[in-house]
């Protein structure tokens, strides 16, 4: 009889005892243990057991589990007799910043203080005893949510070497979601505070902390070092793209096969695929999305599970507050193309809204790309080839970009509607709507100029056309035809539609009278440049090419 699929369980000894699917990630402690690293961060995307390996790591070592040897008696670890001798051996400070959602530094401090408080109170027993001297208990009854910082930043290393003194054993730390306050603090614009805070918190816990034998953090994002992990040396840090612990966060193929056998799903092996493979984790390609599959073999149901789990807020402003060139790429990855980039594993959250290849460094640490095929350049850098992980990351997308125009339904579904009935008055009426209340939400980012503002407008403006036309149109902008690169390009999927060329000018006052100057002069460019070529050339006759001009002032629109 198939174990029960439980959905959400972080507790590793609540999933061994209550017989719960739980596939074997023991031989993690065995790996991590033999590597010798003194501090070890880990970054997988959300919600592929890192938590759960914490608890594990925090079971298997940990004073408080002296004796449990029963958690693991039937798991892989155990049968290397070395380490059943480590067992229950280890004083272990573990703690996470998973919760941390605040959007003030004041509130983000305040909490962290908090979790340090409550790691104190669960060794108030230190207290007792002569284990610390008089200044020392003072000092500990002073820890507090509204300690100052020199109690704070050393609140960990003190409290490491009180554990040590009682237990005659350096201790190890495990710290869970260490990024979550990071990503916090930047969408909340309060970044150059907590991170001044953290850093001086980190290096006294992992850096300058003679009381520590091991430490172990796990987040998305390696967030850059001159960030929060300035002077700590002795840092291994290993990403999506190294080869250590390809396989101990998330499940591989072999193991997701053996669970599909277990639950009679055996027949759904390639929608499984499809779905929910595609991640990539140094040299191991065939990882799958334990948050979804767990959650398949639950339902028995194909959705995007993982993409539903948390908010993706943050890749969403990245995506369309970014420039024309960001909307542009993402076009081609949704319509299945590969980007072809550098990558820089460190992500500086303050330069995000700067740097163009910052944005997808942070989509492959979050699962969302997947690294195809890595090449060298002349140079001898190396170029990612990245696309889209699976089917469900794309579904995730395209829900993302029917969101963004969720607010302007009417107008923009209205708009369609006369683009596809070649209604001209029409699509004046409801695009003036659409572009005076989406001008602004697709032109937030910082050190915008008048001239990119219609450029960044009309490419999210196409993503929203890619999603709402997909299956009846193939479309694309900026691309190369004739002469010269168009800017919207729909290509019909069935012959009893219209192909249709979409270009957009800004109003040059120095050389065009009037808007309907500006709307001739886009026209006159898909003639003079010859855009129907690509189309012509694909059998598309010049009777079946219809040809808009779209001209800006401002937010106002015409269409010609």
């Amino acid at each position: 009889m198939p174990r029960v699929v439980g959905i959400g369980h972080q507790d590793f000894e609540q999933m061994i005892t209550s017989d719960n699917f739980y596939i074997d990630k023991t031989m993690f402690i065995k790996e991590w243990w033999e590597n010798n690293d003194t501090v070890t961060l880990i970054t997988r995307p959300r919600r592929f057991g890192k938590t759960l390996n914490l608890d594990m790591t925090d079971h298997f070592f940990s004073v408080n589990y002296f004796g449990r040897g029963d958690l693991f008696q039937d798991l892989s670890v155990w049968k290397e007799e070395k380490y059943r001798e480590l067992q229950g051996t280890y004083p272990v400070i573990f703690f996470s910043f998973a919760d941390m959602k605040e959007t003030t530094f004041p509130e983000a401090r305040k909490s962290i203080c908090q979790i340090i408080k409550d790691l104190y109170n669960r060794y108030d027993f230190l207290l007792g005893g002569s284990y610390l001297n008089e200044d020392e208990k003072k000092a500990y009854q002073n820890i507090s949510v509204d300690m100052e910082d020199y109690l704070a930043v050393n609140s960990l290393k003190a409290l490491s070497d009180y554990l040590m003194r009682y237990y005659g054993k350096k201790v190890i730390i495990l710290l869970d979601e260490y990024d979550t306050p990071m990503q916090e603090a930047y969408v909340y614009g309060y970044w150059d505070e907590l991170v001044s805070f953290i850093r001086k918190l980190f290096n006294s816990t992992f850096k300058t902390n003679p009381f520590l034998a091991r430490a172990l953090m796990t987040g998305i994002t390696r967030v850059s070092k001159e960030s929060v992990f300035s002077d700590l040396n002795n840092l291994t840090v290993v990403t999506t793209t190294s080869d250590l612990y390809t396989d101990c966060f998330g499940f591989t193929q072999q193991e997701v096969w053996r669970a599909l056998d277990e639950y009679g799903l055996s027949s759904h092996k390639d929608e499984v695929r499809s779905w929910y493979d595609g991640f990539t984790f140094g040299n191991r390609t065939d990882i799958y999305n334990p948050w979804s599959i767990i959650n398949y073999l639950k339902y028995a149901k194909f959705a995007p599970y993982w993409a539903n789990t948390s908010s993706n807020s943050l890749v969403g402003k990245l995506i369309r507050e970014g420039s024309a060139d960001t909307k542009m790429i993402m076009e081609d990855l949704l319509s299945g193309k590969s980007l072809y980039t550098q990558i820089d594993e460190q992500i500086i959250f303050n330069q995000l809204g700067r740097r163009e290849g910052a944005v997808w460094s942070l989509l492959l640490a979050g699962g969302y790309l997947r690294v195809k095929q890595l090449s060298m350049d002349k140079r001898d850098r190396t170029t990612y080839e990245l696309v889209l992980t699976n089917r469900e990351v794309s579904l995730m997308f395209e829900w993302m970009i029917e969101d963004w125009f969720s607010e302007f339904t009417p107008a923009y579904n209205n708009f369609i509607k006369a683009l596809l009935l070649d209604d001209k008055k029409a699509m004046n009426l409801y695009m003036n709507r659409v572009a005076l209340e989406t001008f602004s939400y697709f032109d937030t980012g910082k050190n915008t100029s008048k001239a990119t503002e219609p450029e960044r407008f009309y490419h999210g403006f196409v993503l929203g056309l890619m999603v709402d036309l997909a299956g009846r149109y193939s479309i694309t902008s900026n691309r190369e035809s004739g002469f010269g690169r168009y800017d919207v390009m729909l290509e019909p999927a069935e012959d009893a539609d219209d192909a249709i060329i979409l270009e957009f000018k800004v109003h040059d006052p120095d050389d065009e009278d009037t808007l309907a100057d500006t709307v001739q002069e886009a026209l006159d460019q898909i003639d003079r440049k010859k855009y129907t070529a690509v189309l012509e050339a694909k059998g598309i006759s010049q009777e079946r090419i219809r040809k808009y001009g779209f001209a800006f002032e401002g937010k106002t629109v015409l269409i010609g």
